[in-house]
């Protein structure tokens, strides 16, 4: 599975929410800004997340992004499918019909795996767990990545 700037970006804006988590909205500019990402690009990402009920917009002169939910509850994975949909290294692995040795093919049983084994890593990992790693990174190396 190879994941979209879409997928990249968005999980690393639900990381900077998570880090603002209770501060109020956070403006698309500032987002932008700690991130390095366009305004444009944000919006566009924003809309999926808030469509799957992950991000909440305020409007106004304060207005904003912030998460729609506890950090604690909104998985990686809950993101990565609200902007990549399901992961799948092959496209059997969502519709055995594609392939017509699809139920008798151990290479497909093997993709499967591989398709599970990530969604698990990333249904294993919180956006508060990554903002904590994250700001833990920001302590000892003093820069802005991810």
């Amino acid at each position: 599975m190879k994941m979209s700037t879409k997928g990249r970006y968005g999980l690393r804006i639900m990381i900077e929410l998570a880090n603002n988590y209770g501060k109020g909205p956070q403006s698309v500019e500032t987002i932008a800004t700690h991130q390095h990402i366009s305004g444009k690009y944000i919006h566009v990402i924003a809309m999926n997340l808030k469509s799957a009920g992950l991000l909440r917009t305020v409007r106004g002169p304060n207005g904003g992004y912030e998460l729609a939910k506890n950090p604690s509850a909104i998985t990686a994975l809950d993101i990565v499918l609200a902007l990549e949909g399901k992961n799948a290294p092959v496209d059997c692995v969502i519709n055995a019909a594609y392939c017509l040795r699809a139920n008798a093919c151990v290479a497909r049983d093997l993709w499967c795996d591989i398709a599970t084994a990530i969604d698990n890593v990333l249904a294993g990992q919180t956006i508060e767990q990554l903002a904590q790693k994250q700001q833990a990174y920001l302590d000892t190396r003093h820069c802005y990545t991810i």
